[in-house]
């Protein structure tokens, strides 16, 4: 009984299985995985899924889909809330965010990486170049540190 009582606290205590779990919690894997799941899928400004977007809307479903992590709902709210990282420090899951300025964002996509993003736009959820003559580049956020 005393053995069986040890042996149940070792493995619910186990800190290598708390790490496997932290780390598979948050895995870009996972979050690109969500993401590419809803490749296709029909923009509609307001949406947050599961089968319809809008640009806000999809990169905060991936988020709390994939990791479980919640980040506020309209592009301008996530560029103000979420970490700011520089263009030379950029990984793939940070957010994109373009507009006029840091205080009119109006659009959100997710970096992907080799200078891709997969976003909701009027084609719907696609993969496509961060810089393109369309896009006006804002900035960059980290809402969740990811594992690789």
């Amino acid at each position: 009984m005393f053995i069986a009582t040890i042996a149940m606290m070792l493995v619910a205590i186990n800190p290598s299985s708390e790490t496997a779990s932290a780390k598979s919690n948050t895995s870009y894997d996972s979050v690109l995985k969500t993401a590419k799941k809803h490749l296709g899928a029909r923009y509609v400004w307001g949406a947050t899924g599961p089968t319809h977007f809008d640009c806000s809307g999809f990169t905060k479903y991936v988020y709390k889909k994939s990791i479980k992590k919640t980040i506020p709902r309209t592009a301008q709210q996530q560029y103000n809330h979420t970490k700011k990282v520089s263009k030379s420090n950029i990984k793939k899951g940070d957010l994109v965010y373009f507009g006029g300025s840091k205080h009119s964002i109006s659009h959100v996509g997710m970096y992907i990486g080799n200078g891709k993003m997969i976003d909701s736009q009027n084609r719907g959820v696609i993969v496509e170049r961060v810089y393109s003559p369309w896009w006006h580049v804002v900035g960059f956020s980290r809402p969740a540190n990811l594992t690789y």
